[in-house]
């Protein structure tokens, strides 16, 4: 499975259940990596889309710990072997994990690959993703040129877990 985030120098992700900073790049390639996948996400983070609906031209797997959250377009399941089991019928580089905070440290055991925008600036987070440059097990595989929006300054970084998963 692969992971997908923009954090900033902190690793921090968000701040009262929205993001940090939009920035137009970031979303491009978030939409680029996505579209025709599947996408993991925590019922929360569904909650900040426009009109709290699953993203379209994606698989939605929402994971909750509501046994009776019904979500129209969308599979919704309580538990990480229910999700295990779901995401098996797909291929495992076709299924990114998007958030939030909570979804994102369920499953980065059971990750691969993290798609990591990292800005340049510290901003006011109450939520955070696994600092992975503190994690031995993971290391970066790849990185952009230094990106700008206004005065905002972004990397994009791969990063690979050194042994993967079977």
């Amino acid at each position: 499975m692969n992971i997908i985030t923009a954090v900033d120098e902190r690793w921090g992700i968000g701040n009262k259940g929205d993001l940090l900073v939009r920035i137009p790049a970031d979303h491009k390639f978030f939409r680029e990596e996505t579209t025709g996948k599947v996408v993991v996400l925590g019922r929360k983070t569904l909650a900040t889309f426009p009109q709290g609906v699953p993203l379209p031209n994606r698989t939605n797997i929402i994971l909750s710990t509501n046994r009776d959250l019904v979500v129209k377009g969308a599979t919704v399941v309580s538990s990480i072997e229910e999700l295990l089991q779901e995401t098996g019928r797909y291929r495992s580089e076709d299924v990114y994990v998007i958030g939030g905070e909570s979804i994102y440290r369920q499953l980065l055991p059971y990750c691969d690959v993290a798609h990591v925008t990292k800005i340049d600036f510290a901003y006011l987070a109450d939520s955070y993703f696994p600092n992975l440059d503190e994690d031995d097990e993971w290391s970066i595989t790849a990185d952009s040129d230094e990106q700008t929006y206004f005065d905002i300054t972004y990397h994009f970084y791969k990063y690979e877990r050194a042994e993967k998963r079977s």
